[in-house]
């Protein structure tokens, strides 16, 4: 075998890369299964594709020819015109001469051909990795199950589904955030709607993380992140009815609650289809058990679990923020994160293994979600950025930008659930020898409520002051600074009495929702809180915080409480406080 590898290595050495090229095209012309072509010629003929330089008309026809082969899809030629064909679509790709790229033009089946600057960039720059990953997410577009006439009406079926949702997204409602885009992303029915193309599919951002109050601080230390999902069809082991025209009544019409009203299949053209919707997310996101069978019982389609590979909701997350930062692991069961903040402060945050694998709080990565009818869409999108949300939270203390593992952290904190949408957070008080427990709830995007536990801390104006800070920056670390820095100030001011709670009689504009809190001997107690932060200033046990030092915190913060605008709620759980064995502790 070394004879012969080094006869044809001494055959080829003066061979130029074209030729070589040439022959193993001959040899891919004539292989012994003509069904299928040899593997290793083929890896062979991708392995020389990707070494030669395009020069020249022909080696570019060969290197869209190749790419046109690993999507599947057909590839003809005529003159200085390269075709990619599939079912439901195909390209133009006008070459020049010298190999360069003229233009690409992307035809919808039925319809005219359309020029693509987003395809025509990467081939003029000849970036073909980049090229081919586009052309993938547009095979995946038109890559419709079915025979041709069943392609045929998905197809149209999507369309029409397409159009029903971009008349939901121009529907009249009251906007909730200072920022236009991030309100749309967060806020809107359909959150921020990008049409689809002949060479894209429909797009919904539905979730961008708030670090927009972070650009004049120095507490800038999170990524924005938009979470999105293309709209498009997917195949189904049973029949579903969807749509094949509009089922949106017509003016649109909102109901008593301001939303949208649609008609039900039977009254609107349907057909029983072997397929389904998909919100295909970008990226895929985690989720817990309840969360999936959450998103089931709004569609009525079930999610299959057959590629579904579940683990604690903690380490789902962990392997996304690895590339960011610095974590370990202990006894491949606690994860040990480090978070660094400005000031050259360090906090190291530990979530026990034990704690978080528990059943209901293990979790999955859900690529895509199924549905048949537009009118799921919004209750769909509500569930996502719920879990969203959760998932912010948690990464924020996962996630570390740290460089070296070596690094001392200044506090310590352990991060417990409490329950599928809440989480305690435990730490050493700075102002006396004692522990301290933040409570975190989230009972949806705008739904996040924090309330701290501890001997002497009874203060409710505190809990909201926490809470805003959480909501505003969606980071535990940051919160927690905040509240390190007033439980310091509280040791070095003189001791006062402190400030009763706020009743329902000072303020009638708010309903009182009862706290469970401890006094300075450790005995529970009840305290009323109200829903929204009043207009007074912030005391802590002596030591106040006015509204300048909260809007210097805080730009532009609307402390009006949230209002959920979908009447219908998926979640309908409970949340349960943090359990009596650790308030037990803190006496």
């Amino acid at each position: 075998m070394k004879s012969i590898i080094s006869g044809l290595h001494l055959k080829f050495a003066e061979k130029t890369w074209n030729e070589t090229f040439q022959l193993v095209r001959r040899c891919m012309d004539k292989p012994k299964d003509e069904s299928k072509p040899c593997q290793l010629l083929v890896r062979s003929l991708e392995r020389l594709q990707e070494v030669v330089t395009v020069s020249s008309m022909n080696t570019m026809r060969s290197r869209l020819e190749m790419i046109a082969k690993q999507q599947g899809m057909g590839f003809h030629i005529t003159e200085a015109t390269c075709y990619l064909t599939a079912d439901l679509f195909y390209l133009e790709v006008v070459l020049l001469p010298c190999g360069g790229t003229k233009e690409v033009k992307v035809a919808p089946h039925g319809g005219f051909p359309v020029p693509s600057e987003s395809l025509l960039q990467p081939l003029r720059s000849k970036h073909f990795a980049e090229f081919s990953g586009k052309l993938a997410d547009l095979f995946t577009q038109y890559n419709i199950p079915g025979d041709n006439e069943s392609k045929l009406k998905l197809f149209a079926s999507l369309q029409c589904l397409g159009k029903d949702l971009e008349q939901i997204s121009h529907l009249p409602r009251l906007p909730k955030d200072s920022d236009p885009q991030a309100d749309m992303i967060n806020n809107g029915r359909i959150g921020c709607l990008i049409a689809g193309k002949e060479d894209s599919p429909m797009k919904i951002q539905f979730y961008i993380t708030p670090t927009d109050g972070m650009k004049t601080s120095d507490l800038q230390m999170t990524e924005t992140v938009v979470q999105a999902a293309q709209v498009i069809v997917g195949a189904s082991d049973v029949t579903h009815m969807l749509q094949m025209a509009s089922v949106i009544p017509q003016p649109p019409q909102l109901d008593a609650q301001g939303h949208p009203v649609f008609l039900t299949l039977s009254e609107a053209p349907h057909e029983a289809l072997p397929a389904c919707f998909l919100l295909k997310l970008q990226p895929a996101i985690p989720m817990t058990l309840s969360f999936v069978k959450k998103l089931s019982h709004i569609t009525d389609v079930a999610i299959p679990d057959v590629d579904l590979q579940w683990a604690p909701l903690p380490k789902l997350l962990m392997r996304r923020s690895r590339a960011n930062g610095h974590g370990e692991t202990l006894d491949e069961q606690d994860i040990i994160c480090t978070v660094p903040l400005p000031g050259g402060v360090m906090h190291s945050y530990i979530l026990p293994g034990d704690a978080w694998e528990v059943p209901a709080l293990r979790g999955t990565v859900v690529d895509s979600v199924p549905f048949a009818h537009p009118a799921r869409v919004p209750a769909l999108l509500d569930l996502l950025r719920h879990q969203c949300a959760i998932n912010t939270l948690l990464r924020s203390c996962i996630t570390s930008q740290c460089a070296g593992t070596d690094l001392a952290c200044d506090l310590h904190f352990e991060v417990l659930p409490e329950s599928e949408t809440s989480f305690s957070v435990t730490f050493h008080r700075p102002d006396v020898d004692s522990l301290a427990v933040l409570l975190v709830n989230v009972s949806g995007l705008h739904q996040i409520t924090c309330t701290l536990f501890g001997a002497g801390i009874g203060e409710a104006s505190l809990d909201e002051y926490l809470s805003t800070v959480m909501k505003r920056f969606m980071s535990v670390p940051v919160t927690l600074r905040t509240l390190y820095s007033k439980l310091e100030k509280i040791t070095s001011a003189p001791f006062s009495p402190s400030r009763p709670a706020t009743t329902e009689a000072e303020n009638d504009h708010s309903a009182p929702s009862s706290t469970a809190v401890m006094d300075t001997n450790g005995a529970l107690t009840t305290l009323s809180q109200s829903a929204a932060v009043p207009e007074v200033s912030f005391s802590v046990s002596g030591s106040s915080v006015d509204k300048s030092e909260l809007s210097e915190l805080l730009p532009e913060i609307n402390t009006s409480p949230a209002v959920n605008p979908y009447p219908f709620d998926p979640v309908g759980v409970s949340h349960s406080m943090t359990n009596s064995g650790q308030l037990s502790e803190l006496t």
